[in-house]
């Protein structure tokens, strides 16, 4: 079978500090976290900042400055960095990084959802910062914007700084959202497609629904898209050792699913890319080096990046 790609998000705006002691909040955890991933096979590191000091979702380039270096210096991976962000973030200020720094990668949200955290709430016994609870349970109010004029934004700013994409759809529709924009000639592969399961406001952890997705990503995309598989939660693992059986490739990390198994913490992102790796290479596929990924998607390289 061919090669495999594990991507690792380290940290982000899901989960909230107080609900795991082992989430990366300050750029030297963060970094260390990276590099322990791409160690134990991470091939991408799916990256968000945090503000060091109260552990909010961060897009001061200045937060980013405190890992992207020593990342860069200390591992071969892949830096894919969001410009999700945060769904209280603007536009303007969920690119301000990946603009000055120019990655390899960014990750691109195919369209404007519900984005419902709210039920998080519920599980938390302690909160470590004042901000945790309310914007947990604010979020049944809450709506991560990316509409076409966004979308064709980033495509524009980050395609002309080299950046490749990972495209991440949380619906059947938001592939065709991708169709448009590749019809318009802004996107060319080959594609990256991230689906994305289980957010409260997209598609539930479903096989079924995964099934759907990748007939409908054949016929819209034929032989030109590759596909890898998140899912929240503790469906994390299932639904990814699916996506592996089915030829594509897999994403885990603490932005995810802050679990190892059933009630156990994850100690690090790292446990959760040996996890993985060992469930995909016991069914025969062997995990892509960052150079392979780097031919795979078509990257311009590190020595290409502002960081």
């Amino acid at each position: 079978m061919s090669k495999i790609i594990i991507s690792c998000a380290i940290t982000g705006s899901i989960h909230t500090p107080s609900m795991s002691p082992y989430l990366p909040i300050t750029g030297a955890e963060i970094a260390r976290a990276g590099m322990e991933a791409a160690e134990a096979g991470a091939t991408i590191l799916h990256l968000h900042a945090r503000d060091p000091a109260n552990g909010r979702p961060s897009a001061d380039p200045a937060h980013w400055a405190g890992f992207l270096p020593a990342l860069k210096a200390g591992c071969q991976a892949v830096v894919n960095m969001t410009t999700g962000g945060s769904a209280v973030m603007t536009l303007e200020s969920r690119l301000a990084a990946p603009r000055q720094f120019r990655p390899e990668m960014c990750s691109l949200n195919m369209g404007s959802m519900n984005f419902a955290l709210y039920p998080m709430a519920a599980r938390i016994k302690g909160w470590r910062f004042d901000w945790e609870r309310p914007f947990l349970e604010n979020s049944d109010d809450l709506v991560f914007k990316n509409t076409p004029r966004d979308i064709a934004q980033v495509l524009a700013e980050m395609g002309s700084r080299g950046a490749r994409f990972e495209f991440e759809c949380y619906d059947v529709s938001h592939l065709y959202m991708l169709k448009h924009f590749v019809d318009r000639g802004a996107v060319t592969g080959p594609l990256y497609i991230q689906f994305v399961f289980g957010v409260l406001g997209g598609m539930a952890a479903d096989p079924d629904m995964l099934v759907l997705m990748k007939r409908t990503a054949d016929r819209l995309f034929g032989a030109q898209y590759l596909f890898s598989v998140l899912a929240a939660g503790r469906q994390q693992i299932p639904m990814a050792s699916m996506a592996a059986a089915m030829g594509g490739h897999v994403r885990v990390g603490l932005e995810d699913n802050l679990y190892i198994s059933k009630g156990v913490l994850a100690s690090s992102n790292a446990q959760q890319v040996r996890q993985i790796r060992a469930i995909v290479e016991g069914m025969g596929r062997e995990v892509a080096t960052p150079a392979e990924a780097r031919a795979m998607l078509a990257l311009k390289g590190a020595a290409e990046v502002g960081f």
